[in-house]
């Protein structure tokens, strides 16, 4: 089996790929940030990472950290692709709650074909977007950016479009849906407290909404 055909590979492969993409600039991830994001000691992502660079995937520059190459950014991008259509498929016809899918498509991901997959996405209507909002790669091209910004920057006064949650643990997917702070909502923030280290928001005639800046900070919002 090819290495990129593997389980370990394909997930060292997509989280590296969603850490480049909430980093800054061009600079290598570093090896803990990897190795905190797919739930192993900060050593075994260093061998990986060394072996992954060797097969061309990856770039490793030693005390600094990683980042993809063009072959392992494309590998990464089907992974993506699989894992958030499998999502999609999830919450829309088979009616599982939003909060649960992530779990069961971290092993779908894998088991899904080529051809199952291009089924699906037809079936679906060839969604944009997960149910989390995040973007799925096209079968084709790269995967264009939306601009967008943590709720937890944002100013007393603006009105913004959720755009996309970048937690999908779910607890904090519970916390969002019961604020009502889910995917194309529009919310207008009432207060910034970086002392009280609290963000307020309100959806419409709702009552106003009050949450942590480290959860407001996963909540990425569009200006309307």
């Amino acid at each position: 089996m090819a290495r990129t055909q593997t389980t370990t590979a394909q997930n060292y492969l997509k989280e590296l790929y969603q850490l480049q993409q909430r980093s800054d600039g061009h600079a290598p991830v570093p090896l803990g940030q990897l190795a905190d994001s797919v739930g192993v000691t900060p050593g075994t992502a260093t061998t990986m990472v060394k072996r992954f660079a060797g097969d061309g995937l990856m770039r490793y520059t030693p005390r600094r950290g990683a980042r993809l190459t063009p072959k392992g950014e494309k590998v990464a991008l089907g992974v993506l692709r699989r894992h958030r259509i499998v999502e999609t498929f999830l919450v829309q016809h088979l009616g599982l709650d939003w909060s649960e899918v992530h779990e069961e498509a971290e092993v779908l991901e894998h088991a899904v074909s080529e051809k199952v997959l291009d089924r699906l996405d037809a079936l679906l209507g060839h969604p944009t977007t997960d149910p989390h909002g995040s973007p799925i790669p096209p079968a084709h091209g790269k995967m264009q950016r939306v601009a967008m910004r943590p709720l937890s920057r944002c100013k007393a006064g603006q009105r913004v479009t959720i755009g996309r949650l970048l937690d999908t643990a779910p607890g904090f997917l519970k916390l969002a849906e019961t604020l009502g702070l889910v995917p194309d909502t529009q919310v207008r923030i009432v207060e910034v407290n970086e002392d009280a280290d609290a963000v307020t928001v309100r959806i419409g005639r709702r009552k106003p909404a009050t949450l942590g800046l480290a959860a407001a900070d996963k909540i990425m919002v569009s200006n309307d």
